[in-house]
């Protein structure tokens, strides 16, 4: 049977291993029920190779029947993609899949094709049976030149990979919740579309005759019929004028302007290169932070969808918007290839997609065009400066831009061997290009978050930190990173509160979309007892990045200072869930505090136990908790703590104050508190809204040290 357009042999090619047939008949079973799907779905008949042969070799070796090249000259190359099909050795990878790819990317519709509804889909349309080894995604994604997009035949439950089948005996099982017939009528449609859109291209290029009826002129109609023409022609217009005018304007309405980039596939098939891969999504985030219409999800929240099996509805759901901007790199020298498609996640319709093939020259250019095309769709208005700040090049060095995409890419980690690679990337950037300013605030902030966790001595790497961020800003004085690394300085180690206040608005104006400013912003409102201004910018980041555990952890932190202390709770739980990790960071030292003021003293005994169980790396013995409780009570407990970090030989001075006054030692609490004003400590401003500190605020001493830290003006009511 011909193709629907001539010079076709087929409508559709099914490529299969016949080791995936030989069992059960899989692929008979999916091509004889697609068969009776396509019958209701066209009017006319659809043709499909398929080799139901299973002993003439044609899939497995390489004895090819000559006619198989015109076999492959199909509208539709449809590989049923298995465990087994990733093969690049095999006969259907290499002379089947790569031989169509090839194919269709020279023949006159070319491989991908725009749709009717504006959206590109490609001519190779797979259907997975299988979940794949990530392998064996990675290798047809390079193969195809971007994301995989297939339509799923998976069954799924524990321990369980293997095809949906068209009777299930417990479909209730599957945790897809798909069904054969729902997803073989998916298939049919997507089939539907793609044709529908071939055969319209291929009127519009004159390969499909054209009726033409010629009329014989006649003689003119009287005034009288004119008129009743002109009217009925007036009527039509009027008509077309009312049905199609409010859809004009409803193809303007805007948009919801919230979108999340998802982590880039790396197609480079060398791990080495992730970097690469992660840095081009993060110089995206950039540009799109700047349209200040937009509301950009952080990296640090897409991230966990790297390599995932949820949906782009599903993620659009937990992220909590309405568009996703997914893409692959791969870079092979001084060349790269990006691919990028925005999707609206409600209709799971692409919006927009483009392919990049340029020298890595012109990277900078490319991510530029990708956020305002980005804006565009998603009817984003950009102001002038907006524009200007897109297109403007942080350097236009490239193995400056190289460099300082790794030690971005060690950054990102938040861990000490991270950052200290970072440090070295980032002054790797800065010895190449002496004017990277976008560099000296990542190495700035690099510094800064040694300092701040204790990694390096504070006073030494907040005065590193400071000179770089300088630095930065004489070279770009709106650069938003830079503003919020000098404003965390101001607040954190000079005190300085209003020009703290001052530099940290800078940046929230600059870039609207800059978590770590608004983090940053929310902790200085929460030292000045602001709880509404720092309630309102911590839930900012929260929307713009929802799975970072720091945000978590300051919003229990804001609510425990509050009072709220079920709130301050909820938010430990989420803790856990997204970083068990995080309690070495104090998580279960706040949830101790909570039980205790809560007098909920079993739990406040089991927080304590996994505190010190995590603090010691381990090897603490959680019933020596019990033991103290059992003879001392809560009062023994925070005795015990007392003592624990007398024994250190760098006690936190900060803990020291905190437990003495909740056994009421009041003046051994103030003797701590002194020497961490002495030291500068970065968590010492958080006394005056801490609650911890309530029953210290009418003391003369403890007065003296609020005065000191320029905060009398906004201490918190004794």
């Amino acid at each position: 049977m011909a193709s629907l357009i001539p010079g076709y042999e087929y409508d559709i090619f099914i490529s299969y291993r016949q080791k995936d047939n030989k069992h059960d008949g899989w692929v008979t079973e999916f091509v004889n029920q697609l068969k009776g799907e396509l019958e209701a779905t066209f009017k006319e008949d659809i043709s499909i190779y398929f080799d139901e042969n299973t002993s003439d070799g044609l899939l497995e070796t390489h004895s090819v029947d000559k006619s198989l090249e015109g076999k492959l000259k199909c509208l539709i190359f449809m590989p049923i993609i298995s465990q087994t099909y990733c093969d690049s050795k095999s006969f259907a990878w290499q002379h089947e899949l790569v031989a169509f790819n090839e194919i269709a990317k020279r023949d006159r519709f070319r491989r991908d094709i725009k749709l009717s509804s504006g959206n590109v889909a490609s001519r190779i349309l797979p259907i997975k049976i299988h979940d794949l080894d990530p392998e064996d995604k990675t290798l047809l994604e390079a193969e195809m030149g971007g994301v995989l997009r297939c339509i799923e035949f998976i069954y799924k439950s524990a321990g369980v990979n293997r095809p949906l089948r068209a009777n299930e005996d417990h479909p209730q099982d599957n945790l897809n919740k798909t069904y054969y017939r729902d997803q073989i009528n998916k298939v049919a449609n997507a089939v539907k579309e793609i044709i529908t859109a071939l055969k319209k291209y291929n009127r519009q290029i004159g390969q499909d005759p054209k009726v033409v009826t010629e009329t014989k002129p006649g003689k003119s109609g009287n005034l009288k019929t004119r008129f009743i023409i002109a009217s009925l022609l007036v009527l039509a217009l009027i008509a077309l004028g009312y049905f199609f005018i409010p859809k004009i304007f409803k193809s303007n309405e805007p948009r919801d302007k919230t979108i999340a980039v998802l982590p880039f596939t790396n197609l480079s098939n060398d791990p080495e290169q992730e970097y690469f891969s992660d840095g081009i999504v993060e110089a995206i985030l950039d540009h799109l932070y700047k349209v200040g219409e937009l509301k950009v999800t952080s990296g640090t929240s897409t991230k966990r969808y790297k390599n995932t099996d949820l949906s782009i509805k599903e993620i659009a759901r937990e992220l909590g918007v309405s568009s996703v901007l997914e893409g692959s790199v791969q870079k092979n020298g001084e060349n790269v290839r990006i691919t990028t498609q925005l999707i609206d996640a409600k209709t799971d319709v692409h919006l927009w997609s483009e392919t990049y093939d340029r020298n890595i020259s012109d990277i900078f250019s490319i991510q530029s065009e990708v956020a305002q095309n980005v804006a565009r769709e998603l009817k984003a208005t950009l102001t002038s400066e907006e524009k200007r700040q897109i297109e403007k090049n942080k350097t236009n060095n490239p193995e400056a831009y190289n460099l300082y995409l790794q030690g971005r890419y060690f950054w990102n980690k938040r861990t000490k061997d991270g950052l200290n690679k970072s440090v070295e990337y980032f002054e790797k950037a800065v010895a190449t290009d002496q004017n990277y300013a976008l560099a000296y605030a990542g190495l700035a902030d690099a510094y800064f978050i040694q300092a701040y966790w204790g990694w390096i001595p504070w006073n030494d790497g907040t005065a590193k930190s400071k000179e770089l961020v300088l630095r930065a800003l004489e070279i770009d004085k709106n650069l938003a990173e830079a503003h919020s690394v000098l404003g965390a300085l101001l607040n954190y180690k000079e005190w300085k509160w209003e020009e703290a206040r001052k530099e940290l608005q800078v940046a929230i104006e600059l870039n609207p979309n800059f978590v770590t400013a608004h983090h940053y912003y929310s902790e200085l409102m929460d030292i000045l007892n602001q709880n509404d201004e720092a309630r309102k910018h911590i839930n900012i980041a929260l929307q713009l990045d929802p799975f970072a555990p720091v945000l978590h952890a300051l919003s229990s932190g804001y609510f425990y200072d509050e009072g709220k202390l079920n709130e301050s709770l909820n938010e430990c739980f989420v803790l856990k869930e997204l970083d068990p990790d995080y309690s070495d960071r104090g998580l279960y030292r706040r949830e101790f505090k909570i039980y205790c003021r809560q007098k909920e003293d079993m739990k406040a005994m089991a927080a304590l136990q996994k505190a010190l169980y995590s603090d010691t790396l381990k090897v603490f013995d959680p019933n020596t908790v019990r033991t103290v409780y059992n003879k001392s009570g809560i009062y023994g407990l925070w005795n015990l703590l007392i003592e624990l970090e007398l024994k250190k030989s760098d006690p936190n001075l900060f803990s020291l104050a905190t437990a003495y006054v909740q056994v009421g030692k009041k003046e051994a609490a103030l003797d701590w508190l002194e020497k961490a004003f002495k030291a500068s400590l970065p968590d010492l401003p958080f006394i005056n809204s801490n609650p911890d500190f309530d029953s210290l605020r009418s003391e003369p001493r403890f007065q003296a040290i609020i005065k000191k830290m320029g905060l009398s003006e906004y201490q918190k009511p004794n």
